[in-house]
Parts: C-alpha cells; sequence; structure tokens
C-alpha cells in the first residue's frame, strides 16, 4: 500500500503535436527541460514526453462552401473499435480521378519522439489509460454543436423544451435557462459535486435533484458547474434517442479513430494499458465508478487520443466555421469560457485554448494553439500537481516563442 510519502507518486506524462506545413523539423527539445522540474518541484518520481511533427495540416470534413458533412441521424451505430471512413491526419489521401488534373499534397507519416525521466516506480508508457475528468466536457460540446448546426436544437433553446418540469427550484427554472447558459457556465446552478465531492455515484437525474436542492448563483454570472453538463448529456439524449456516449462515438470518436477513447458508464476498471491512481492522501482509487461524473467527467483516454482530439476539433474537422467561433466565443462568460473549451494567456502573451480534468486519481491538462497546429497533453496520476505553478510554466515551455525564434530588433 502506498504511503503518502510514496505518493507524491505521480507519474506525470505529456505529449506534444506539432502540426508544420513544409519540410520536416528537428523536434523541440524545450518542453523536455521541463522534465527535472516536474521529477524535482512536482515531487513525481516519473515523467515522459511525446511529440509529434506533421508536414501537412489536418484534412477538412468540410462538405461544399465550408460546412462539416454532418453524419446521418439515421446510420445505425457501430462498435466503437469500427474502422470508419472519414480519413484521420496521418492516413493518406486517396487518389483523385484521373479525369482530374488536381494533385493531392502527400501526408507524411510523424516523426515521433518520446522520452521519459523516472527516479522511483514504473515509467509511464505512451499508451497508457487514464481517466481525464472535466476534459469530457470538450466532447459533449462538440457534441452538442453538432447537433445545433444540423439544426436538430437551437444554443438558444429553453432547458425547459427539451427536459420539461426538470429544472425547478431555488431561483433555478428551466425555462429561463438557455443550453448556451449551460455550454457556458453561466446558468447559475449549483454544481452537484459540491455535496457528493466526486465520490458518490449517481444517476443524471439524482445529479439534479441534488443540485436543485441547493441555492442557486445569479444567472448570467460565470460558476462552473458540474451539473450543467449532465443537463446536456441528458439533452443529446431527447433529440437523438441515444445515450450521450454512443453520439460521441458515432460522431467523434469513431471518425477521428479514437481507438484508445471510451465513455465507461458504470465500468469501474481502465483498459490495459494503464498505471495506478492515487489520491493526495495516498489512497489506490485506480478502481473507480465513473457515475460520480457522468457527461461531466467521465470519459477514459490517452494522451495521442486527446492531441488528436483537439487539433481535430481547432482545424475545423469536427464543426462547421461558424459553429467553431461559437464555441470560442467568451463573451457570454465574460472572457472565462466558452463552450467546453477556455482560453489561458501565458506570461509571454500567447493564448491557448483547451481545457483541465480533475477526477479522484487523476489530474490532466491539454492545450492548444488557436489553429490546432500544436497541441500539448500532459498527466499526472494523483489529483493535483504537488507545485502548481509548473502548469503554467510546461505551457509556456512549449508555446511562448523561444529566444531563437524571437524577430531581431
Amino acid at each position: 500500500m502506498p504511503t503518502p510519502r510514496s505518493l507524491a507518486a505521480i507519474v506525470l506524462a505529456a505529449t506534444l503535436v506539432s502540426l508544420t506545413a513544409g519540410p520536416p523539423q528537428p523536434t523541440t527539445t524545450t518542453t523536455d527541460a521541463t522534465l527535472p522540474l516536474l521529477i524535482g518541484r512536482g515531487k513525481a518520481p516519473a515523467a515522459a514526453l511525446l511529440t509529434r511533427e506533421l508536414t501537412a495540416p489536418l484534412p477538412s470534413t468540410a462538405g461544399p462552401r465550408g460546412q462539416r458533412t454532418p453524419a446521418d441521424p439515421q446510420q445505425p451505430h457501430r462498435a466503437r473499435r469500427a474502422r470508419p471512413t472519414t480519413p484521420v491526419a496521418d492516413t493518406p489521401r486517396p487518389k483523385p480521378p484521373r479525369a482530374t488534373t488536381a494533385v493531392p499534397k502527400p501526408v507524411t507519416r510523424p516523426r515521433v519522439h518520446f522520452a521519459h525521466a523516472a527516479r522511483t516506480g514504473p515509467a509511464p508508457t505512451r499508451a497508457d489509460h487514464f481517466r481525464v475528468g472535466s476534459i469530457t466536457k470538450t466532447f459533449i460540446a462538440t457534441v452538442v454543436l453538432q447537433l445545433a448546426a444540423e439544426h436538430r436544437l437551437s444554443l438558444s433553446d429553453p432547458v425547459e423544451c427539451h427536459l420539461p418540469g426538470l429544472v425547478r427550484g431555488p431561483g433555478a427554472d428551466g425555462r429561463r435557462l438557455t443550453l448556451r447558459a449551460l455550454l457556458t457556465h453561466t446558468s447559475g446552478l449549483a454544481d452537484f459535486t459540491a455535496v457528493t465531492q466526486g465520490t458518490t455515484p449517481v444517476t443524471p437525474a439524482q445529479a439534479v435533484r441534488t443540485a436543485l436542492a441547493r441555492p442557486a448563483s445569479p444567472k448570467g454570472r460565470w460558476a462552473y458547474s458540474n451539473t450543467n453538463y449532465v443537463l446536456l448529456g441528458m439533452v443529446i439524449e431527447r433529440v437523438t434517442g441515444h445515450t450521450y456516449a454512443t453520439e460521441a462515438e458515432r460522431r467523434v470518436l469513431g471518425p477521428l479513430r479514437l481507438t484508445g477513447t471510451s465513455f465507461p458508464g458504470a465500468r469501474t476498471t481502465l483498459p490495459s494499458p494503464h498505471g495506478r491512481a492515487y489520491t493526495s492522501h495516498g489512497e489506490d482509487v485506480t478502481r473507480l465508478d465513473p457515475r460520480v461524473a457522468g457527461a461531466a467527467g467521465e470519459v477514459i483516454s490517452t494522451l495521442a487520443d486527446l492531441n488528436r482530439f483537439y487539433a481535430s476539433l481547432l482545424t475545423g474537422r469536427l464543426l462547421p466555421a461558424p459553429f467553431l467561433r461559437e464555441m470560442l466565443n467568451t463573451r457570454t462568460a465574460h472572457g472565462r469560457y466558452g463552450m467546453g473549451l477556455y482560453p489561458h494567456k501565458l506570461p509571454c502573451g500567447t493564448t491557448v485554448w483547451g481545457h483541465n480534468g480533475h477526477i479522484a486519481g487523476s489530474y490532466v491538462r491539454t492545450a492548444a494553439t488557436r489553429d490546432g497546429r500544436r497541441v500539448l497533453t500532459f498527466r499526472v496520476n494523483t489529483d493535483k500537481l504537488a507545485d502548481p505553478g509548473l502548469e503554467t510554466a510546461l505551457l509556456a515551455a512549449e508555446f511562448c516563442p523561444r529566444a531563437s525564434e524571437r524577430p531581431s530588433r
């Protein structure tokens, strides 16, 4: 049984994706230099880096006039590991018909660099599965925005329109709350995990009732609440007739070939391979009932899958341009949050987009440039970093211009 001291045992892994046009460039080692800090100040016994570079941008799934061709809502759901027909970043495009003179640009397989440093304990592997916590919200928001693009719902719809009679409580009325308010955390609904502490499995209806028993915040003010995304999961099911997991698998996981990503439902185990997960007090919580979070944080994934997902999302593979802009619009949340994504301005002035995820035994952070051409994901196998400042330091090491790249005066 690990002790709290051995449990400063955070196994941290970081993955970088750099999508660059033109000839391949040498793999950057700037972020590699941060590994000793993560082992030292972060008190992690092991750390790992994965870098990946492409020589061409991700292919678009946009249809005529730049609009994404939505998935056929009548198409039967296939198993999550079935081979999709959508091209992916490291798959060469098919040759054009002979009648045309267009020649597709070749897509070169990525150059991969993986390194790790370990003080004690097993080293992490690139293929490890782990719980991503609130990064699940980006998947849920993407599905909701796809449904809006297909005119199956509107972001201005009252919650009552899809879940009649469900949201009624002190200061909360589903007739006056919109889906946009849920997506941007401006609904004022209390966070059910403030009561359950993220340790008690609940059904979506129980989560909502728990939240409604607590006073709501003023509507329109930004206040992060997991209850918002539990409700969005219920809306997806009401609109499509399928669970949010089924819709995300069909619309996102399958087309992007995210074979290491899953919505486990009530399954308490992690797929192999995986490491161990611990609370900050040293308790082994590798086995965990995902219903403690549901649509707000149940997803299991891998470093490579998260990088592929965010790169694909921000380069426009999953949403038509107007809806991607809507997702990144932070006005409703007063600059704090978009829809399933939030901006983070680094000390050098660069702004990155992404989300973090916190669930018992796991802390994950993904950040990307606005164009999705560079993505970083790191994870630790406990609830948080010993030194919170290392997160910004790691992001700055990757995304801030290096001295050699700064323009000369």
